[in-house]
């Protein structure tokens, strides 16, 4: 990069006063003494800049903390078509410096793709070689898509994101991996999705310090006056330290701007993973046991999986991460798996802090992979990125019928893995409903259900046969399992998901002990997004927690939590087919309101009208089936089945 002269930088009309003037002098290696810290941090400012400023506002925050002379932050900017600031140039990847002495523009070229191995490992070893010091914090900024997807999606590359793999290149090549002595204090990820234990595996060979969130994180994202000025006071602070005062920090940064109900932050003490690691690959491996001497253990895996807490979206509508908590996920399949326990354990050891909110009061801090999609290129992914050999093998017998490797399945001392049964081998897709003496629909399936069916729920519809069309309401699962001997009874009420007493389109999201959750598609000002709700069983009460707009093609989450304010347009969407024929259904809008201060959600009676009820079921691979059809009129706020179709 061609060296320029150091630039202040004015961001944000005005925002920042307090900058430091041209003409700064360099602080590098050989003025650092005991206690000094330095911060790099790579800022792919991304969509989230161009269209939202998200990342000048994190600089401004940065800006409003006086640094000491101990204490550097070097970063590296680019991976936006815009920025909204005058300084940032789009067109270049720059280096920056903050510290005693202010903001300095140290050096940049022509744009470069931050998703790129080679782009990192340059930044990486540039802050080390003229910014070293006794503590170091390195962070990423930017989207994150999980264990599968990686991290820092450049906008001007295609949204090209950096793999596990190639973080591990970039690092390894600047501080040989070393488990005993990392040369990182921390490694940090100002992103959604990347605390898992597939990511913290990685680090663990560079840093003694992983900070990173379950969940998709909001739009606000980290406080960095508030950690950073916490550094700026104590600087004899260790990794452990620090991340703390990242949770905290960014949890009250949620609170300020009412964000808070759905984050997750953990610190990872990476010196005491190994445990966990080796408590994983042997639940992996007797889950693996399981599967090979009854393949109806993915069943029981795949029900245990939906009542475990999951991050980013897991439906149709919101794209799926195929993310779960490991430690509730431990929990839930403990009557299954003894080895859960011991899993329950090292994560209490290894993760030392957390902070969430109160509808992701599940989570343990690191989450792992499931493969709830059934999708065999997402699957394909994990292969390549995951850390358990174990649940490898697992899952590419679930989905393929066959294990990644057959040498580690018979180093288990397993055989022939038996075929597996799925709904493609039952006449179950078109099973026929009955209807009980008080109108109760209900399907049987028989004992074979449970050892076939990873989770059974209904499908809603609005049925106008005048018209010929046929609207889906959505998904739910509100019926009484006997899973002993396959008998699902419906235990609808006649009320569906309202925003205002406008209908909605709803699809459940995760169901939990204490609360639901849903997804509900909507058009907000026009844009698309997915409007989070939660019903909450302690309080019998809905909330509206905010607006996303999910996964991309990319496996990128949207970093965005949008509130709603009064004024906004909503605008309802639901999917119409024709009731006579078999075409697929199509999202169309439906009402459109304005947003007002006493905007709430909640059920409504079902409209007057013909409506039909069909079962889904669904296996561990992703099939799925649906039974025919019972039909029931509404009138008046009461309910009355009318037809069973057979």
């Amino acid at each position: 990069m061609k060296m320029k002269k150091y630039l202040s930088l004015l961001l944000a009309l005005a925002l920042l006063p307090n900058l430091a003037a041209c003409g700064t002098e360099d602080t590098s290696a050989d003025e650092t003494g005991d206690g000094s810290w330095a911060v790099y941090w790579y800022l792919c400012g991304s969509d989230l800049e161009s269209q939202n400023g998200c990342a000048t506002a994190d600089l401004s925050e940065m800006l409003e903390v006086q640094l000491p002379e101990n204490v550097n932050v070097v970063i590296e900017t680019g991976g936006a078509n815009a920025w909204q600031n005058e300084e940032i140039d789009p067109s270049k990847l720059q280096r920056w410096l903050y510290n005693s002495q202010g903001l300095q523009l140290l050096e940049e070229e022509d744009a470069a793709d931050m998703g790129d191995s080679q782009t990192l490992y340059e930044f990486l070893d540039f802050a080390n070689d003229n910014y070293p010091a006794d503590h170091v914090a390195v962070t990423f900024w930017n989207h994150g898509g999980g264990s599968v997807s990686g991290a820092a999606f450049d906008e001007k590359f295609g949204y090209d994101s950096l793999t596990l793999d190639e973080m591990y290149q970039a690092f390894d090549a600047v501080w040989p991996a070393d488990r005993e002595d990392p040369a990182l204090e921390l490694v940090g990820f100002d992103t959604c999705l990347m605390a898992t234990v597939d990511v913290a595996s990685v680090f663990q060979n560079f840093a003694n310090y992983l900070v990173a969130s379950e969940e998709v994180e909001p739009g606000n994202g980290w406080l960095y006056s508030g950690w950073l000025g916490q550094l700026a006071k104590d600087p004899g602070m260790d990794g452990a330290d620090l991340g703390r005062a990242i949770c905290d920090s960014f949890y009250q940064g949620c609170q300020a701007v009412e964000t808070q109900d759905r984050v997750t932050l953990s610190v990872t003490d990476l010196t005491h993973l190994s445990p966990l690691l080796e408590a994983y690959e042997a639940f992996g491996q007797e889950a693996l046991n399981a599967a090979a001497e009854d393949p109806g253990f993915f069943a029981q895996l795949g029900r245990a999986a939906a009542q475990s807490e999951n991050y980013g979206g897991n439906t149709r509508e919101q794209g799926y991460t195929n993310m779960v908590d490991l430690g509730h996920l431990a929990r839930q399949t403990a009557q299954l798996l003894p080895s859960a326990q011991d899993v329950c354990d090292a994560l209490a050891d290894c993760v030392i802090y957390q902070v969430g909110g109160q509808y992701r009061s599940e989570a343990t801090g690191l989450s792992c992979y499931y493969t709830y999609s059934g999708d065999l290129d997402d699957l394909n992914g994990y292969l390549i990125e995951g850390e358990s050999a174990a649940f490898k093998n697992l899952y590419s017998y679930a989905l393929t019928g066959q294990p990644e490797d057959e040498d580690y399945v018979s180093s288990l001392g397993i055989g022939s893995l038996p075929q597996l049964r799925t709904l493609a081998d039952t006449d179950w897709d078109g099973a026929p409903l009955d209807v009980d003496d008080n109108g109760i629909a209900f399907l049987t399936l028989g004992p074979d259900a449970q050892n076939i069916l990873s989770s059974i729920g209904f499908s809603l519809f609005y049925v106008d046969e005048e018209n010929d069309q046929m609207m889906l309401l959505g998904t739910d699962n509100d019926m009484e399992a006997d899973w002993d001997n396959g008998v699902f009874h419906d235990n609808f009420r006649g009320v569906w998901g309202a925003i205002d007493g406008h209908m909605v389109y709803m699809e459940l999201a995760y169901d939990g002990e204490d609360y639901n959750l849903y997804s509900v598609p909507i058009l907000l000002n026009g844009e698309a997004y997915n409007l989070q709700v939660a019903y909450d069983f302690t309080l019998e009460e809905w909330s509206i927690l905010g607006a996303s707009q999910g996964l991309d093609d990319t496996g990128m989450a949207s970093k965005e939590l949008r509130l709603l304010q009064p004024g906004d347009q909503i605008t309802t969407i639901w999917q119409l087919s024709t009731y006579s024929g078999d075409d697929d259904f199509e999202m169309y809008a439906a009402e459109e309101f304005t947003v007002t201060d006493q905007t709430a959600f909640g059920e409504t009676a079902l409209p007057d009208g013909n409506y039909a009820m069909v079962i889904t079921m669904q296996d561990a691979a992703g099939n799925e089936a649906y039974s025919d059809a019972v039909t029931f009129q509404c009138e008046g706020g009461e309910t009355t089945t009318t037809t069973v179709y057979q």
